[in-house]
């Protein structure tokens, strides 16, 4: 006999696929769910064709290795960011798991909020309730079978392709996009996407949370007592049956099984299948109140469960509020020092410093200019040095960067050979339309070197 993964339905070793086809269910969490939703498909179709003074609000583009977040642009000099957002991402997951358990997996993931309001919408809708479409399938493949599977598969196919272009509007310029001057590579991505959207939305589904993210795995490690999750109410609801109507037991409706988007039954306890979306709270909540009971699933915490005081705030989430904050503080420190653009200066390799011969000390500088500005010109600026000796010269070109863009140029510096005995402190000041951009280094002599 082939083994069955637990709400997965799908055999390991026969290949056998059993089909979830969820109850479609109104109530208070459902409507929550189409809330949370609403964010979510607003977020992928609207943000990326908002705009910042003329500049994208949301724009990461991979090849240029730079991301333009409200209008401003950075690059991959500032790893910094990165970094503290990935640290962020992390403890920020950590957190709101410890607390509020997989809430983000049941209202705010685009798997199941894909799966919830498009897959299961989309076939309530063409094939019919749930009874309808498993007798259908008993049918075997009759024309009308066919034609409804085909209807659907064109609306998940339609959906995938807008998905793709939605998400793909983050790392491309919607302009460019979406009237087709996009490259091959960036079509071949959006074909790559909608590929795959299409194959979760026609047949994976559910299998994707069941078997494949690995939140589910490791959730175990991130759940504890104080947690909130999907509870069933064992001391009450068991045994079941009939009997159990009078003292507010479970009737053993199936209803919380039959609404469930993984196919689990919330009744054999905690499991790591369920996505928390309070499908079954609903289902719940439309059958035992009616007949005179409170609801037997609800939201709850293991401790509450067992009669124990519940606690928003651990130890352990106490740390992890501790560690954000100071991610958010550094992540705060780090935009206040970003500049539009940015300017190094580094002494050229070689000699520390060349006597010319005709009573003058070189160095040379690199200075490198970094243009952050978001659009599609050039820029030019001018370089000059404060805390030259008199007499000193300065031999500098302007320099000419694109937008987004770096470039790295020579800068002379002559000082007169009297002059250049000691180590001279020098501040290199960039000059552009409307930025100003200063770096200290030092002029090295004779005198310096010996």
């Amino acid at each position: 006999m082939a083994y069955v993964l637990p709400g997965s339905e799908m055999s390991l070793f026969s290949n056998s696929r059993k089909w979830v086809y969820p109850l479609h269910i109104r109530g208070t969490f459902s409507t929550l769910h189409k809330f949370s939703s609403a964010i979510l498909f607003a977020f992928l179709a609207v943000v990326p064709w908002l705009r910042w003074n003329g500049r994208p609000l949301l724009l990461f583009d991979v090849p240029a290795r730079t991301a333009v977040i409200f209008g401003e642009m950075f690059t991959a000099s500032e790893g910094i960011f990165l970094l503290i957002l990935l640290l962020l991402a992390v403890f920020g997951l950590f957190f709101f798991t410890a607390i509020f358990g997989r809430l983000w997996c049941g209202y705010f993931c685009p798997q199941s909020v894909f799966l919830i309001n498009v897959v299961m919408r989309a076939e309530h809708w063409i094939e019919g309730d749930r009874s309808t479409r498993m007798m259908r399938e008993k049918d075997g493949w009759t024309f009308d079978r066919l034609w409804r599977i085909a209807a659907k598969w064109s609306v998940f196919l339609a959906f995938a392709l807008l998905a793709s272009m939605s998400f793909m509007g983050f790392f491309v310029r919607t302009e460019e996009l979406w009237s087709g001057a996009g490259g091959s590579t960036t079509y071949g991505v959006v074909a790559f996407f909608t590929a795959v959207w299409f194959f979760d939305f026609a047949w994976f589904r559910e299998q994707t949370c069941n078997l494949v993210c690995p939140y589910a795995r490791f959730q175990s490690a991130l759940v504890d007592r104080q947690s909130l999750i999907i509870s069933y109410e064992v001391p009450r609801g068991e045994p079941r049956g009939k009997a159990a109507k009078e003292r507010g037991g479970c009737i053993d409706c199936h209803k919380c099984v039959t609404v469930c988007p993984q196919g689990i039954d919330i009744r054999d306890g905690f499991q790591l299948e369920c996505i928390a979306c309070g499908r079954c709270v609903d289902a719940c909540e439309s059958v035992l109140p009616r007949i005179g009971h409170p609801t037997l699933v609800r939201y709850s915490t293991m401790a509450a469960d067992e009669g124990e005081v519940h606690h928003w705030i651990t130890k352990r989430n106490a740390v992890y509020g501790l560690l954000l904050t100071a991610l958010l503080s550094a992540l705060a420190f780090n935009l206040n020092a970003h500049t539009l653009v940015e300017m190094m200066v580094d002494r050229a390799p070689g000699n520390l410093f060349i006597d010319d011969g005709s009573g003058f000390v070189r160095n040379t500088f690199m200075v490198q200019v970094a243009d952050r500005l978001v659009d599609d010109g050039t820029h030019t600026y001018t370089v000059d040095v404060e805390g030259l000796p008199e007499g000193s010269e300065v031999l500098a070109q302007p320099i000419v960067v694109g937008a987004g863009e770096r470039s790295r140029v020579p800068v002379i510096v002559r000082v007169p050979r009297a002059m250049a005995a000691n180590t001279v402190p020098l501040t290199f000041h960039l000059h552009g339309a409307d930025v100003t951009v200063s770096r200290e280094t030092t002029f090295k002599g004779p005198g310096a070197a010996e």
